[in-house]
């Protein structure tokens, strides 16, 4: 290649690269897949080594991908959080063996399995968990110490503690917690987490901690940044040992090698036990263990050249598309799913794929029949790769009526997807069903998605007005019910009636408006027929909505059998009216931050509080902040606020204020 063409397909590379790097790491919605993604810095490194006159400091193989996002303060770290370098081959492995023993070292390797979610800092003061951020760029991180403060299986306190610690861990999500997250948003038709790896972090950076709190996260700690006051390890699996004596989690696995063949061996194993394991990974991790000879060798200005990590390729196989079964969600949106002919990957068997939409299936040019690769995105979600060979007859089209009402499907303004917006369809009455009982929502306790199940196949309930007519002798046809569980969801149905309207309208699945947009509007109608009666103008005019979101509230009310719905609630006995607590001025003109756990409220909880005495709750501590509302391990806020003189108030201190 001439350096012209080279200068030309590094720049178009160091686009695409630095483009992926701020989906995955900023926004934890990632375009390519690891493996196209590692493939790309290993074609820009190829061309950067071909031709040096071409490497600049800000190419993307010369540092960390990740920037701190602007909605978390700033955290400089004291000792860089670095990457590591990738290899893809055995060979790689090999030449880095060679490298280290050139230097005329005897190293001792450890090879650990490579967690994939976010990597974090946690430090402690004598014994306290003070803050803990992300990584960012390796210099700069995020402070999410009250969002980590929330995961179980990082220790508040620690016993026989040093004066000062800070450790480095990876936080992820197991493969059960994320089951049940995209479960969840798939109800809610919601667009869920492609892996686990971007569950983790979209998790770990929610603005609300209980948010975090609920999605299941864990840690697993393998590196000591800094240690004051306390025993020095020498080794690797010596600090290993010590922190999991102090109550972290640490790799699973790591074991001690002084042979490459050995470690290569290692990682080959781990390799096969990758459908076994509870967690995601994307590699196994050789390091040397010394720490003196860890000195020695030090660092390029983005790698360690003591560790390097090897990648696992995806697991792919090919197979026969026996059909494509399209399902109902709860706002009518059709979703194909592949069947296919069973194959093993990573570790289990596989017969189902979702096709995403119309688009993608038009992409694919999809036939019955066809060879298709398959394969499972972050080894968790099975997805169609391509189409590897075309069968004789007719491409795939999705129908044109809905499979279960028979109603014409749509395409909606904007959207990729086919709805069907029939309000009596029977296979969205699950969905709204589970929706409108759900905690945000009506909040009815005992009516979960098993029962919601029964009701709805039994063809007890057809639509949410249905549940307020139900019966003991009803509810006692169902499997697993007796006359107490019976009276228990009937007694939470009758309590429901009495919810303030803001509960009612997120209840109703109206499209685009979740249980914030529900309370602004009936804060400022006053009544569901005030709402019903708001053309898309008047609604628009709420200072947070926008014009797509009033669209959706008004066409919701258009619909045929939406009157029908509120008439029957009505008279059943349903709350129509926004109850508003009164406000107080107590907080007027005050800007207040909530930082760390709280002892008897939720953040969400707090700046409720704060808005309805008359107060602004903001995220940031600055010169016109006039509180700052501290929990336990408030972290860089807390050290802001005391810099900037801005009064500190205890949850205690901040009550008796509102009194």
């Amino acid at each position: 290649m001439e350096l012209e063409q080279a200068k030309q397909r590094v720049q178009e590379l160091r686009r695409v690269i630095e483009h992926n790097n701020r989906l995955y790491y900023d926004q934890d919605a990632p375009e390519l897949t690891d493996f196209e993604y590692d493939a790309l810095n290993r074609e820009l490194k190829g061309l950067e080594a071909e031709f040096p006159e071409l490497v600049t400091p800000d190419s993307p193989t010369q540092k960390v991908g990740g920037t701190p996002a602007g909605r978390f303060a700033k955290v400089v770290h004291e000792v860089k959080m670095e990457s590591l370098q990738d290899a893809f081959s055995f060979e790689e492995l090999r030449e880095f063996d060679r490298r280290v023993r050139g230097d005329g070292l005897v190293p001792e390797y450890v090879v650990e399995v490579k967690i994939d979610g976010l990597s974090v800092s946690l430090e402690y003061r004598d014994g306290e968990f003070v803050r803990g951020s992300t990584r960012g760029d390796g210099v700069v991180g995020e402070d999410v110490t009250a969002n980590l403060a929330t995961i179980r299986d990082i220790p508040k306190k620690l016993p026989n503690a040093p004066a000062f610690l800070e450790v480095r861990g990876e936080v992820y999500m197991p493969h059960a917690a994320f089951e049940k997250l995209v479960e969840e948003q798939e109800l809610s038709d919601k667009q869920p987490f492609k892996n686990p790896r971007n569950a983790a972090a979209g998790s770990l950076r929610q603005k609300d901690s209980s948010v975090t709190a609920g999605r299941g996260l864990s840690i697993f700690v393998f590196n000591i940044q800094q240690l004051r006051g306390g025993p020095q390890p020498a080794t690797h699996t010596e600090s290993l040992d010590y922190v999991k004596a102090l109550g972290f989690p640490v790799s699973p696995r790591y074991n001690i090698y002084t042979d490459i063949e050995d470690a290569i061996r290692e990682i080959e194993r781990i390799g096969g036990m990758r459908g076994e394991l509870t967690f995601d990974m994307d590699g196994a991790v050789i390091k040397v263990n010394d720490f003196a000879q860890r000195e020695q060798l030090g660092s390029t200005n983005k790698f360690p050249r003591w560790a390097i990590a090897f990648k696992y390729p995806p697991e792919e196989k090919e197979t026969e598309l026996l059909g494509v079964d399209v399902s109902v969600g709860r706002t009518g949106v059709l979703t194909p799913t592949a069947r296919f002919a069973p194959v093993q990957l990573a570790g289990t068997t596989v017969s189902r794929a979702i096709l995403h939409n119309e688009d993608f299936i038009a992409q694919l040019d999809l036939r019955l029949g066809d060879t298709i690769r398959v394969r499972k995105a972050g080894d968790i979600i099975p997805e169609v790769v391509a189409v590897t060979r075309h069968a004789e007859g007719e491409v795939y089209h999705m129908p044109s009526a809905c499979p279960s009402c028979g109603a014409p499907v749509v395409h909606l303004e904007d959207e990729a997807a086919l709805r069907c917006v029939n309000p009596e369809c029977p296979a969205q009455t699950l969905r709204n069903l589970i929706h409108f009982a759900s905690r945000g929502a009506m909040d009815i306790d005992g009516l979960g998605k098993a029962v919601a199940a029964q009701l709805a196949q039994r063809g007890l309930v057809r639509s949410a007005a249905d549940l307020y007519s139900l019966t003991q002798e009803q509810l006692l046809t169902l499997d697993k019910f007796k006359e107490k569980s019976a009276r228990n969801l009937l007694a939470a149905i009758e309590a429901s009636k009495q919810n303030n309207l803001d509960k009612l309208i997120f209840g109703l699945g109206i499209r685009n408006i979740g249980d914030k947009a529900a309370a602004l509007l009936a804060e400022h109608f006053g009544s569901m027929e005030a709402v019903r009666a708001a053309d898309p103008e008047e609604i628009s005019a709420i200072d947070g909505f926008g014009g797509v979101m009033a669209q959706s509230v008004a066409e919701f009310f258009e619909k045929e059998g939406t009157a029908d719905l509120l008439e029957r609630l009505a008279a059943a006995g349903v709350n129509m009216r926004w109850r508003g607590e009164e406000k107080t001025d107590k907080l007027a003109g005050k800007t207040v931050v909530v930082t760390g756990t709280l002892e008897s409220l939720s953040r969400a909880e707090a700046e409720a509080l704060i808005a309805k005495n008359g107060g602004r709750a903001s995220g940031s501590v600055s010169k016109k902040t006039s509180y700052l509302l501290a929990g336990e391990a408030a972290g860089s806020k807390l050290a802001k606020a005391q810099e900037l003189g801005v009064q500190v108030l205890s949850e205690a201190e901040f009550l008796e204020l509102l009194k």
